[in-house]
């Protein structure tokens, strides 16, 4: 795709970007070659976002393995504004157990709440959140699981997202396409171009934003061979 099919499209891959555990594990290092030259692959006037996983920092991060997430591939959690729209990007490893790096979660913590004041401050039309962990699968009250946020961390976040006016949360982590929605948020869990767990098909979610409405969708790869993108998202795309 070049930059000018995308117009102002930026690609996400939302965590993880490897397969291979953090540092020493075998084809780590052969992993992210082959990955960072499929990457050079993509128009370099298209922002590609990676958000940090498991499988990036480990289930459990350390200093160590966040440190080498960040020299190979840039900041595990940031900002940035895209047609005025916020979008944030989290490390939630932290949020899952930073027991073997307390003080790395504190930073972003603090960072967060500096985030959040900016979203709140602003009223921007839109904020929108990514991370791999979901907060949750389909409800704010499910039981704690291996793919999502344990109960208590994931009300308290998500008070804390509401409260700033965060429109939607997307993850992956799930391989499964999954979701469901507390107050005025949207948890979007959609599932994996590569190892599927579950009946999806490989593919990835489309995400339209307008000025009105968050849209996504979750399309097969066959899908966008044979068909491309809807007429109804081509149609938001060219508002």
């Amino acid at each position: 795709m070049s930059a000018a099919q995308a117009g102002s499209v930026f690609q996400r891959a939302r965590g993880r970007t490897l397969d291979a555990f953090p540092a020493g594990t075998p084809w780590r290092k052969q992993q992210t070659e082959d990955l960072q030259r499929v990457l050079g692959a993509v128009d370099r006037e298209i922002p590609l976002v990676l958000v940090s996983g498991n499988h990036d920092v480990g289930n459990v991060p350390t200093a160590e393995t966040v440190a080498e997430f960040r020299q190979t591939w840039g900041d595990d959690y940031f900002s940035f504004w895209v047609g005025g729209v916020l979008f944030l990007v989290l490390n939630s490893q932290f949020l899952h157990d930073a027991s073997r790096c307390p003080a790395l979660k504190l930073a972003q913590d603090r960072w967060l709440e500096q985030q959040l004041g900016i979203a709140r401050e602003r009223q921007c039309q839109h904020a929108i959140v990514f991370q791999h962990i979901p907060l949750f699968l389909r409800s704010i009250d499910e039981d704690d699981d291996y793919f999502n946020l344990t109960k208590a961390v994931r009300k308290e976040l998500a008070d804390k997202l509401t409260g700033a006016g965060i429109k939607a949360v997307f993850s992956g982590h799930y391989h499964r396409n999954a979701g469901g929605s507390y107050q005025n948020l949207d948890m979007v869990v959609s599932s994996a171009i590569g190892c599927q767990l579950g009946t999806d098909t490989h593919g990835l979610r489309i995400v339209v934003v307008t000025a009105e409405k968050i849209v996504h969708r979750y399309c097969s790869l066959d899908e966008l061979t044979e068909k491309g993108l809807g007429g109804d998202l081509l149609e938001l795309l060219r508002e």
